[in-house]
């Protein structure tokens, strides 16, 4: 049999549309970082870490699921309709200048870490429907280039210098994310400006006939979630290789990428909603590997918790040091 009842926790990926509209009802345009950023956490202490590696049956299995691909289309229409809500939400103009932020950030809030989470993971699939699926949720969030950086620039260079996308050794968040921004799209420009430029036009389009359809502030909202949606990317990829840095050889060549070169984290509930980002090390080591099936890595180092958890701690430099910069094997000198 394809399926398991275990495998319906990733079902918990598709829940999190429904975190804006809840807030909106409820008239608390920021509930979804109360959600992801206070009960998510708290949640994950309670509940704890699995790290336990599947047998070669169980891994047979889960590579094989049809559920579980068909978990990742199923989010797809939600996220586009997630956008056209919000934009006809915002386009009326009956909210206020705060709650409208509080709706826009909080929309970007899940088009950035499920949205683009998802993208990421179909981008890395075979199938046509699946990789063109990955283009359009990227478009809409004005960061189409990401899959030809991430595939081709960020696989082959991590924990690089070369890599706009590996965190430095004592480099806060801020520093960070303007250099990988510029050094992301420059890279994606000089492997393929064909792509580029057609995703940049795409979501030109999207924002116009947004604005057309519900009027100038709905284009606001379409810029807004975006960039709020890169703010969230970019601050995971600050916390999956921050401070791990791969030798240079003596023939010049860097070694070969290993476990030890992205940071794992194992928290149970954010791995359902997140589809099995947080175990990085091995997605790293086998970027075809389906998210359900992917292993926990002995020598990858540990994260003290998940994402939910440590994003809000990247955006404070100071304190992400204090806690993390013990924690990096081998800090470069």
């Amino acid at each position: 049999m394809n399926f398991a009842p275990r495998d319906a926790r990733f079902l918990l990926a598709l829940t999190s549309p429904f975190a804006p509209l809840a807030g909106y009802q409820l008239g608390m345009n920021f509930y979804a970082f109360a959600v992801f950023f206070v009960a998510v956490p708290i949640l994950d202490l309670a509940i704890g870490r699995r790290a336990e590696p599947c047998s070669g049956q169980e891994l047979a299995r889960l590579e094989r699921s049809l559920l579980l691909r068909a978990i990742l289309i199923a989010y797809a229409p939600m996220h586009l309709a997630l956008i056209g809500w919000g934009a006809w939400i915002i386009g009326r103009g009956e909210l206020s200048a705060w709650q409208a932020l509080g709706l826009t950030l909080s929309v970007g809030l899940i088009t950035g870490a499920q949205g683009i989470t998802i993208a990421h993971e179909l981008g890395h699939k075979r199938s046509r429907l699946e990789r063109w699926l990955a283009k359009l949720l990227l478009v809409t969030v004005s960061y189409g280039h990401f899959t030809v950086e991430h595939n081709r620039g960020h696989h082959v260079r991590v924990a690089t210098p070369e890599d706009p996308a590996s965190a430095r050794f004592g480099e806060g968040f801020w520093a960070f994310l303007p250099r990988t921004l510029w050094g992301s799209l420059r890279h994606a420009w000089e492997l393929d400006r064909t792509e580029v430029l057609g995703s940049v036009a795409a979501s030109a389009l999207i924002a116009a006939a947004l604005g057309l359809a519900f009027g100038p502030q709905a284009i606001a909202f379409f810029l807004g979630q975006s960039a709020m949606a890169v703010t969230l990317l970019e601050g995971v990829n600050y916390i999956e290789h921050y401070g791990l840095v791969r030798r240079r050889l003596p023939n010049g060549k860097y070694e070969r990428m290993s476990e030890r070169h992205a940071w794992d984290a194992y928290e149970w509930l954010t791995n359902c909603f997140l589809v099995h980002l947080q175990r990085h090390a091995d997605h790293h080591l086998e970027p075809s590997r389906p998210y359900a099936a992917l292993q926990p890595r002995e020598l990858s180092p540990k994260l003290p918790t998940g994402y939910a958890g440590m994003l809000p701690l990247a955006l404070l430099p100071p304190l992400w040091f204090a806690v993390m910069n013990r924690r990096v094997p081998n800090p470069p000198a």
